[in-house]
């Protein structure tokens, strides 16, 4: 597939795991059904990664963060007739992952996003949640375990 046959999207995400072994998840919500997922989103024009991930934290969960160091990035691509907004047309999705830790603010749930709620999860209870790919893909960068890579992806 040639990349003028598919719409690319960078989005930059933010691992925020506390000293009691909980991780800040967020709740999508434009899915079929809600799941959650690590805070971040879609780079605007004219946004770094770095940028995008701050931001997206402080929208959808109310703290602002520093970011600690890069984590990685995963690759993925959506088939046109599984697309969420019926373009049509494939994606390729290209996740950078960010480890941080908050400077500030609180916990608050996002208005009118693509989340419906944040919270703190220990990391122990994350394999029992609906949840998107980019939870566990993240918690492996963030150990250091580069297994379950997918191509061109971890």
């Amino acid at each position: 597939m040639e990349r003028h046959d598919r719409d690319v999207r960078v989005g930059a995400y933010a691992v925020l795991v506390d000293d009691r072994q909980r991780i800040l998840l967020a709740l999508w919500n434009e899915g079929p059904t809600p799941a959650w997922t690590v805070p971040g989103g879609g780079v605007e024009e004219g946004e770094t990664p770095e940028e995008a991930a701050v931001r997206e934290v402080r929208e959808e969960t109310g703290y602002d963060v520093e970011l600690v160091r890069l984590l990685g990035k995963d690759r993925f691509t959506v088939a046109a007739r599984d697309r969420l907004d019926g373009s049509g047309r494939a994606l390729e999705g290209i996740r950078v992952v960010f480890e941080a830790r908050i400077v500030g603010g609180e916990l608050t749930d996002e208005v009118g996003g693509t989340t419906d709620e944040a919270a703190w999860i220990p990391i122990a209870d994350v394999p029992g949640l609906d949840r998107v790919d980019l939870v566990d893909a993240a918690l492996r960068l963030l150990s250091g375990d580069r297994s379950g890579a997918r191509e061109g992806g971890l």
